[in-house]
């Protein structure tokens, strides 16, 4: 398959009055066309910015960003607005994502008119009302406002305001995680709907393990800035060979009272993304932290095969 996103080292640091923030560190991965790479991870690990950063909603510290074999990493003013066509962005809250002076047809309609699309106002009303009609949203809400609107509606407005330009990539930050329970699952279905229709690959950001399992073709687990664990969706779900990845499908809730797994608690206190120190940055939390841990950064390497692991003791997860 065909590699639509390559990126490589990237880092991103904020100067912080206690020194640099390491918020994204020196991540590596890629996306094959068509595809969907979950991203997970706890609050405040960095993946967020990740996606900020690869979509340059902020600038890399360092390391590169390649999309369809043109590194992007520092665009022009030029040739980032013509990358817009192509990569775009749904926010996790739809009602502070969207301007709530704008109607609905307005907010769907602005990249329309930013980028010179539409040739005419007929032909705008007709993108606009098609983009509506794609999204699930009746024509007759067009002059609504977000405020007269409920949750899975104003994604909904989000969503086509990502497609109004027909991109090929779209990050997914947290999209569904401000939703009710059942509107999460009509705004995923739309999603993978319109992925399968158009051909888009997804980068989806979210903290929720079970979400990410049904989006998701792949999934890279994030701890501070760092990925600790990449695999396939259904082999990440069947072997974890990093302490942190455990604790998380462990803590998935599941209706099975007989066979419900074992929880996975992790005490000990969180290292700080402030000048972090040169050593694993889950070792203060991991119950199999051995000296070395403390001594040096753990690389991401390839386990089994597909399967990347940043851990010194990852060997020994897998022969057990």
């Amino acid at each position: 398959m065909e590699k639509i996103l390559e990126v490589n080292g990237l880092k991103k640091y904020f100067d912080t009055k206690g020194g640099m923030l390491h918020a994204v560190d020196g991540v590596s991965f890629s996306i094959e066309k068509g595809k969907t790479l979950g991203v997970v991870g706890e609050s405040g690990c960095g993946k967020s910015t990740l996606g900020r950063v690869v979509l340059h909603l902020l600038d890399a510290t360092d390391g590169s960003v390649v999309f369809e074999g043109q590194d992007i990493t520092r665009p022009s003013a030029k040739e980032l607005l013509s990358l817009r066509h192509n990569m775009q962005m749904i926010f996790q809250d739809p009602y502070s994502s969207l301007d709530p002076r704008m109607s609905i047809c307005q907010l769907i309609g602005e990249p329309l008119r930013i980028h010179k699309v539409a040739e005419n106002k007929a032909d705008l009303q007709a993108r606009v009302e098609e983009i509506m009609d794609t999204v699930g949203l009746s024509r007759e809400l067009a002059d609504s406002y977000p405020h007269e609107l409920d949750g899975g509606r104003r994604q909904r407005i989000g969503i086509g305001r990502a497609l109004a330009l027909n991109p090929k990539f779209i990050v997914c930050d947290e999209p569904v995680s401000a939703l009710d329970v059942s509107i999460q699952a009509q705004i995923l279905n739309l999603l993978m709907d319109l992925q399968q229709q158009r051909g888009l690959t997804y980068i989806f950001i979210t903290h929720n393990l079970s979400v990410v399992k049904h989006i998701s073709n792949d999934i890279a687990v994030m701890y501070l800035g760092m990925l600790v664990e990449k695999a396939s969706s259904d082999e990440l779900f069947k072997h974890q060979y990093h302490p942190y990845t455990k604790a998380l499908i462990s803590a998935i809730p599941s209706i099975n009272i007989d066979n419900r797994p074992k929880r996975i608690l992790m005490n000990g206190e969180l290292t700080s993304p402030i000048e972090p120190p040169d050593a694993c940055r889950f070792a203060p939390r991991c119950p199999f932290a051995t000296e070395e841990c403390f001594q040096r950064t753990p690389e991401l390497k390839e386990m089994t095969p597909g399967h990347f692991v940043a851990c010194f003791k990852a060997k020994d997860f897998i022969t057990k």
